[in-house]
Parts: C-alpha cells; structure tokens; sequence
C-alpha cells in the first residue's frame, strides 16, 4: 500500500508540474499573439524624415499611434511576465536596459519589473536550506530574518547569524519552483522569438534564447558564484587604491550560498550619498576604473551591473588603503564572462580609433569586431553618441555631446531597428554582454550625475572617456609586448636585443599617450571642480 501510494504521489506530482508549465507556456504563447496581431493590424509604417507627401501633422499623427501601439503591446507583455515570475522576470529586466534597441516605452515598461520579484515563503526557503545544507534554519542560525532584504527574479537573501561561530551573514537561497520550470521556459521564450521572426522578418532576437540557454545553467547553480567572486576579489588584490569591496563566501551548493554580511545602499540613491557626505562624482569615478580592470586588463568582467548589485558602504578614510570615505561592494557573482586578450586588444583598437575619430580605423575594427560594414551604427551603440560627434573628434573635446536619443533617430530612420537587430546578431556573444555592461554603467552614471548642471555633467563624460583611452593603451601595451616576446623563437644575442629594444619602444610609446591624457585630466578636473564650487554658490546665494 505505501508503494502504491508513493507511486500515486509521484505520478499526482508530474501532473502538476505539467499542468503548470503548459500554463505558464499559454500565457507566454498568448501575450506573444495578442502583441504580434496589434502590430500587424495596427502599427503604421512611417515614412522617411524628407518625405514631401506627408505633412508635419501627419508625421505626428503617425508616431503618435506607433507609440500607443508600442505602450499597448510593452503592457501585455510585462503583465505576461509577472504572471510566470521567475526566468520571465530576468528577460524584462533585460530588455529594460536595451535602450539602443526597443523604443523607449517598452524600455520603460520593463523597467517596473526591477522591483516586481515575488519572494518565497520562509517556509519555502527552510525546505530549500534542509534539501541542500542537511539542517533546518533553526540548526543552522541562531537569527533568521524572515523577510528578505532582497528579491531577485532567480533568488531571495535573507539577514542572518551563524550558530557555529556568531557571525552575521547573508543567505541567499534559489526560489524553490525556478529550476523545475527553467528548461521549459527557455524552450518557450525561444519558440516564441522563432515565431515573432517569422511573422517579422526584420525582428532578429533569437539570439536572447540562445544567450539564456547559456548563462542560466551557470546563474542557477551558487557555485559558480563563489568561484567568480573569489577569482574577482584575487584579481582586485594588488589594486590597494580601488575602492572594491566583495563579500567573503563562507559555503555554497546548486541553490543555496552563505556569505560575509555587508551593509550599505544602492550607488544610485543620492539622498544616501549626501547623508554620508559621499561624492557621486567619485562613485562613478570608481564605478568606471572597476569595470575598465576588468574588461581590458583582467579578462574577466561581471555583466549584471545594475544599481542593485553595486552598494556603497560608508568608510573613515583614515582606516582605508584607497583613502576613500566609501567601499563600492560588488555583489551578485553569477553572471562573468572571460574576455579573449584578442578581444580585449581589438575592442581597445575600437575604443581608441572612436576616441580619435579615426574613420578608417573604425571601419576596420569595427568590422573585426561586429562582423558587419554597419561601422556608424555599431559606433553609436558602443559610446552611445552620434556619428556625427565620433566623426568630429569631439568624444573627448571641451564642447562636450549630447546624450544620443535613440528614440529620435528611430522616428527619423524608420529602417534603424532592423539594422540595429543586424549588428547584434552579427556580433559574438561575448561581445554582446559587454554592450549590455555597458548600457547599465551609463544608467548608473546618468543617475548619480541627475542633479548636477550639465556643465558638470559634460565633464564627467569627458573624464569617463579620458580613463577609457588610459585602458585602452595599457592593454594595447600589454597585447604588443605579448607579440613581441613571442615573435622571435631564436634566442641569439641580435634577436634578444631587437627584442629588448622594441619592448622599450613600447613601453616609451604608452609613457607618452598616457601623460599626456593625465595631463589632460587634471586640466578636467580643475575645471570641474570650478564649476561645482560655482554651481553651489549659486544655490546658496540664489543666483
């Protein structure tokens, strides 16, 4: 009779677990119709800026129903995703930050799914702990706040205290259902891109399957968080003069991972900042070294950077090394991609023909890098700035650009979107996620930057540029000293002292590009500080 009724149970359990992955499949499957039939029945195509039948009045009636139909068709399909939770959750939070791409509605649609994750039970969360640390919360912890201090769309961290050793700690534990539904949502999420290509031509996203179905596995088991933060926090060792904090892990399986408690706030709230008399300035300033070591020099780059995974933490400068009055602390270990040092030596190529406008060396990179002869795209969607700023030199001049406006240009450009679609699905996957790394950095730099005048802001953006350019020659320093001590396999002494010779040719080449831009920042600074101190005068005194 037990047999029988555990064979009941099981067979009762598989049930379930269709019946709701069919239910979660419907949904998407229906959200994706209800969208492609209003677009089909109701998007007008909207003809070229200098089309002389259409009428100023027209041209805005047009746009005006394209928006409607893009906020109708972004409402279904964030509404979609909160029903199914989970793996549906991180795809909107992605596609909130493909500015370059979606039109800003979808993107602001999404975006309220940062904050909608549903938490599990602490119930949920004990069953999780038993199945995989062989103890019950009660065993383990002597506190265990029920209410998490943070929901995310694969997992929830909860405040804790160890009962070994007293220490507080932070447990972040996988939601129970997410790994049972994972395969099949990738599966669903890919049919359905498959299915709005067809019916779309010009809509090339398959590829947001293919990258799911690559980086969940790994985001879905903590191990891989572990590792990635201690290889991060090894390769941030020698850099006594950054300000990165990561937290210590203490103990990790597939779903559950303990860690070294941090407190601190998210980088981006600016109320925090001021409280602790924190420079958003130096924040970005920080933010941006952090993440240029890692995608030049180290290899080895974090690609969820949103304001979530960055905290600042309150410091006494006089108890640091880096003689800062705050810590950034990197969290959130799961997503890291290995960048080639080929990759990393052609990206810097691509970086520093931008920062010259060096139009023929941007052709060339560009097409290394993209795999496309769309060169004046792929430019604006890597600096995020017009072609027309890249192509006058004027990245890093005192003028200073403006952000680009990729809705503006879409509206000009009714062709834009399929060549944006085009690029990225030429480009290599890697590369792809440091575009995305580098859409969140500039978000976080717009938000620490929003209450500044936008002489200080230009600035910034100048100065941002100006540390591009230094790791930009240090890893084409590094990637030609590699050539040349490869290049020569014999060793005699003419060989060894052409070698010698060209490595400190190098070595003088870098030394004098690179004063020159520590020249060039300081000038910055200078003025940057100038205009703040004039920027606060004017507040006090109301001028």
């Amino acid at each position: 009779m037990a047999k029988d009724s555990s064979s009941s149970s099981s067979v009762s359990g598989h049930r379930g677990l269709h019946t709701t992955s069919m239910r979660r499949s419907s949904i998407a499957a229906k959200a994706t119709f209800k969208v492609a039939w209003d677009y089909y029945r109701n998007f007008p195509d909207l003809p070229d800026e200098g089309d002389e039948n259409t009428s100023p009045e027209e041209r805005q009636r047009i746009l005006k129903a394209r928006s409607a139909v893009h906020l109708r068709a972004a409402e279904v399909v964030k509404q979609a995703l909160m029903k199914n939770g989970g793996i549906y959750i991180k795809l909107g939070q992605h596609l909130s930050a493909m500015q370059y791409v979606l039109p800003a509605e979808w993107c602001l649609t999404m975006q309220a799914l940062q904050d909608k994750n549903t938490a599990s039970s602490v119930e949920e969360v004990d069953l999780v702990i038993q199945k995989d640390l062989g103890q019950s919360i009660s065993e383990l912890f002597s506190e265990f706040d029920p209410e998490p201090i943070g929901v995310a769309s694969l997992a929830q961290v909860h405040r804790a205290v160890l009962r070994s050793d007293g220490q507080e700690v932070a447990v972040k534990v996988q939601h129970p259902m997410v790994r049972t539904y994972s395969d099949i949502d990738i599966a669903t999420v890919s049919v359905m891109l498959e299915f709005v290509h067809s019916v779309f031509p010009q809509f090339q996203f398959m590829w947001l399957g293919t990258e799911m179905r690559e980086s969940l596995p790994r985001e879905l088991d903590f191990r891989t968080d572990k590792s990635n933060a201690e290889q991060v926090e090894w390769n941030f060792s020698t850099h006594a003069n950054i300000p990165l904090t990561v937290p210590r892990m203490l103990q990790a399986t597939e779903r559950v991972l303990v860690m070294e408690f941090v407190r601190g706030q998210r980088c981006d709230d600016l109320d925090y900042l001021r409280k602790h008399e924190i420079s958003p300035a130096s924040v970005s300033r920080e933010i941006g070294r952090v993440f240029a070591e890692m995608i030049f020099v180290d290899g080895f780059l974090h690609c969820d950077p949103h304001p979530g995974n960055l905290f600042v933490r309150p410091r006494d400068p006089a108890e640091t090394t880096h003689g800062y009055n705050f810590d950034l602390v990197l969290l959130d270990h799961g997503l890291y991609r290995r960048l080639p040092s080929r990759f990393r030596y052609e990206y810097a190529e691509m970086w520093r023909a931008l920062m010259r406008g060096d139009k023929e060396r941007i052709v060339y990179w560009s097409r290394k890098l993209s795999g496309t002869d769309l060169y004046n795209l792929f430019s604006t969607i890597l600096t995020g700035q017009t072609w027309e700023t890249i192509e006058s030199k004027s990245l890093t001049a005192a003028t200073g650009p403006a952000q680009l406006d990729f809705s503006s240009m879409r509206a000009k450009q009714p062709d834009l979107l399929r060549q944006i679609t085009e690029v990225l699905a030429s480009v290599p996957p890697v590369l792809r996620l440091v575009l995305k790394t580098n859409d969140l950095l500039r978000m976080i730099d717009q938000k620490l930057f929003a209450d500044q005048p936008p002489s200080v802001q230009q600035h910034a953006q100048m100065l941002s540029w100006l540390r591009t350019s230094h790791y930009c020659l240090v890893a084409i320093r590094d990637a030609r000293a590699s050539d040349i001590s490869h290049s020569q396999s014999r060793r005699g002494v003419v060989q060894t002292s052409t070698r010698i010779t060209r490595l400190l040719a190098n070595w003088f080449s870098f030394w004098l590009h690179d004063s020159a831009l520590s020249i060039y920042s300081a000038m910055l600074y200078l003025s940057m500080a100038s205009t703040r101190l004039a920027f606060l005068w004017a507040r006090i005194f109301g001028f």
